[in-house]
């Protein structure tokens, strides 16, 4: 049974920082591609950045290049989410997946796992 499991939301302010991790179990995190994907109040459910399984490449939503980064330590089974100078609008449930094979995906039915979700919250 693969599980995954987000840590690392809250309130922080407007241009702070937070790291999200996401910790895999059931199976070795080596074997997914990783993403996050983010799920504001009404709204659908957005891919963030997406990793490969050894973590050379990388993928992001453009509107959050430079800002957000993902990397991964497959020795402690972890993928995290680097974010950076934050913004009101990032204010979202952020959902941890993961993808059978090496190759990265931006669609949520790509994913075969998902984590319940952390919340983050940005104020003004």
């Amino acid at each position: 049974q693969v599980q995954l499991v987000e840590s690392g939301g809250g309130l922080v302010q407007a241009g702070g920082s937070l790291r999200l991790s996401c910790t895999v179990s059931g199976r070795t995190a080596s074997s997914f591609a990783m993403g996050w994907f983010r799920q504001a109040p009404g709204k659908e459910r957005d891919f963030v950045a997406a990793v490969s399984w050894s973590g050379a490449r990388t993928s992001y939503a453009d509107p959050l290049k430079g800002r957000f980064t993902i990397s991964r330590d497959n020795a402690r089974n972890t993928v995290y989410l680097q974010m950076n100078s934050l913004k009101p609008e990032d204010t979202a449930v952020y959902y941890c997946a993961a993808k059978s094979g090496q190759s990265m995906a931006v669609e949520t039915y790509e994913y075969d796992y998902w984590g319940q979700g952390t919340q983050v919250t940005v104020s003004s």
